[in-house]
């Protein structure tokens, strides 16, 4: 899943005073960010002039996209915007919103220099900090990203999205005993009311269980997330990688499909064509796997991409490796994060630039990321270059995780042992 959706978390403080307006009759079925809309256009009605109205419902329109996976609202976000900026140009709140547009939109190198530019204007802003820890994460900046979010902790101990983000820096880190323990406590903080919050931290629970192989707890807190927020996007993506590991792969193809419906994004797509050729539906798989190919290609020069599932898909499935090359050397130009790190090593592999290859997972692995397909591409690197010790070791790593990835890398590791018992 895209993890910068952490950032949406922010709105909470800021937009309070729109939710806790009573609703009417007819608003008690709209989700946390539609009360929000609705409360923010009821002051724009009464005041035009309101630029704070105008702002909160930018705010209002962001929030809605991460409920729906619907880019359309950051659209109507962005030109709402504008609209306070006629009314009052350069005001702080604004320009800070356009930084969260444009982490929205994956624009990371300019949210950050946005954000740079701001919080010297503001030095402690929490939620400025709070942006440049989401854009040095996506850029592959781990330690400023790490100053960022104690400088937010320190300014507002335990708030709830300075957690969520020191939480993920755990996880990429290797500490997902940690990152578990400070999604609870931002999860504890959550106030009932905001159940897609609420939703999202209780599915981030689950990722984090599923990396690990914890399969039952993953299933239960998707579940959970699902109850709290019906159709939730999320929540059915990690019950269908739990539905995989138990190998009950039409029931995953199932949740996929709804996932995809309610989020028709390439990277979705593709998590749904794999699901389709494991369920044996080749045909519906080549079919899935054709759109997708299309539908990336058409966003592969953008910010908000699927860059990482197209590298995979030429590497792994349409063998045509300098394809995926290409295109993982156009998005390693763009940021330096442990997951592009990982694809363009697997992409340099197909193409049989070993030693290149094991430099860049070698990179990504030293953050201390403990994730099951990485450490596969690791093992498989290092066997091609020769160094048996060396992928045991990465193969082991991920085989003990017993999640996603994991197959594999036992396979490969049985036939590694038998040649070297030879």
């Amino acid at each position: 899943m895209k993890r910068i959706v952490v950032l949406l978390l922010l709105v909470l403080g800021t937009i309070a005073g729109f939710a806790q307006a009573p609703s009417a009759p007819d608003e008690t079925k709209l989700s946390p960010a539609e009360r929000s809309m609705a409360q923010a256009r009821k002051l724009i009605e009464k005041n035009p002039k309101d630029f704070e109205a105008y702002n909160a419902l930018a705010l209002a329109l962001s929030r809605r996209a991460r409920e729906t996976s619907d880019v359309k609202f950051y659209t109507q976000a962005e030109e709402t915007l504008q609209k306070s900026f006629e009314v009052s140009p350069g005001n702080f709140d604004g320009e800070r919103i356009h930084v969260w547009l444009l982490l929205g939109k994956h624009e990371f190198a300019a949210a950050l220099e946005a954000a740079k530019r701001l919080n010297q204007r503001m030095p402690d802003d929490a939620m400025l900090d709070g942006f440049l820890t989401d854009a040095n994460v996506e850029l592959g900046n781990y330690k400023d990203a790490e100053a960022a979010v104690q400088w937010m902790l320190d300014l507002k101990p335990g708030n709830t999205p300075g957690l969520t983000r020191a939480a993920y820096l755990r996880e990429l880190y290797g500490d997902i005993e940690g990152s578990l323990e400070l999604m609870n406590m931002a999860y504890q903080s959550t106030p009932p009311g905001e159940v897609e919050d609420g939703a999202w931290i209780v599915t981030q629970m689950a990722h984090l269980n599923l990396a690990i192989g914890r399969i039952d707890e993953a299933e239960k807190l998707s579940q959970q997330a699902l109850v709290m927020f019906p159709g939730y996007h999320y929540a059915l993506g990690n019950l269908a990688k739990v539905r995989i590991q138990q190998k009950r792969y039409d029931e995953a193809v199932e949740l996929l499909k709804q996932r995809y419906k309610a989020a028709p994004h390439a990277e979705n797509l593709y998590e749904l064509a794999q699901a389709l050729q494991l369920a044996g539906k080749t045909d519906e798989a080549s079919k899935a796997f054709a759109e997708f190919e299309q539908k990336s290609l058409l966003e592969t020069n953008r910010g908000d991409n699927s860059n990482h599932e197209l590298i995979f898909y030429y590497a792994d499935y349409a063998k045509q490796p300098e394809k995926a090359l290409e295109v993982a050397q156009r998005e390693i130009a763009r940021r330096h994060d442990v997951f592009t790190l990982d694809s363009y090593a697997w992409a340099l592999y197909e193409n049989g630039q070993y030693a290149e290859a094991r430099k860049q997972i070698e990179t990504a692995l030293a953050v201390g990321v403990r994730d099951a397909k990485m450490f596969r591409h690791a093992g498989e690197i290092a066997l091609k270059s020769g160094d048996k010790a060396a992928a045991e070791h990465y193969l082991r790593e991920s085989a003990e995780l017993n999640t996603m990835g994991s197959d594999q890398a036992r396979i490969t590791l049985a036939s590694l042992m038998q040649d070297v018992r030879r």
